[in-house]
């Protein structure tokens, strides 16, 4: 199955709101599966240096060549990624979509996942839109979404470097 924004308005997902302009508060603080999709019309233009934080004193960039190998021409998704609660159970999406969007800023992140999204020019004009889950359906899910846009396109999506799977399979 091709996951595009229908798609994923169609499974429960809200928000669908553009990353310069979105309000941390209106996101829930449940678990959940997040995605980053482009909106209509946007063309990539890849930044020579990502504007995300330096992550265990790597930088966080990629060579043009090695973006354009990873770019899927006819995608909505740019990245599929999931909020669970935390050892404390204080995560969630509200948390692990503003801890994502302060990495994008220069902050030093807990991790690099979804890192080429901040390589892109315009990244404020994505869409971040998600879905709340019980954490216990959380790994299946995100393996499905990837396995899903693996499906329609071939691989993953762009800002996805390594494929969810479900321990056990």
């Amino acid at each position: 199955m091709t996951i595009t924004k229908q798609t994923l308005k169609s499974e429960g997902f809200a928000g669908f709101r553009n990353i310069a302009a979105l309000d941390i508060n209106r996101i829930p603080q449940k678990p959940g599966i997040f995605a980053v999709l482009r909106p209509e019309g946007f063309q990539p233009q890849f930044l020579a240096k990502s504007t995300a934080g330096i992550f265990k004193k790597k930088d966080p960039s990629l060579p043009a060549v090695a973006l354009a190998a990873e770019w899927v021409d006819d995608a909505d998704v740019l990245y599929v990624g999931k909020a669970g609660p935390g050892s404390k159970g204080n995560r969630g999406l509200r948390r692990q979509i503003q801890e994502f969007v302060d990495f994008g800023k220069g902050k030093p992140p807990g991790h690099w996942d979804g890192r080429l999204i901040w390589q892109l020019a315009a990244a404020g004009s994505l869409i971040i839109a998600w879905r709340e889950l019980p954490t216990e359906q959380l790994n299946a899910a995100e393996a499905r979404y990837h396995a899903d846009f693996h499906a329609g396109h071939g691989g993953l999506p762009f800002a996805n470097l390594v494929q969810a799977r479900v321990k056990g399979r």
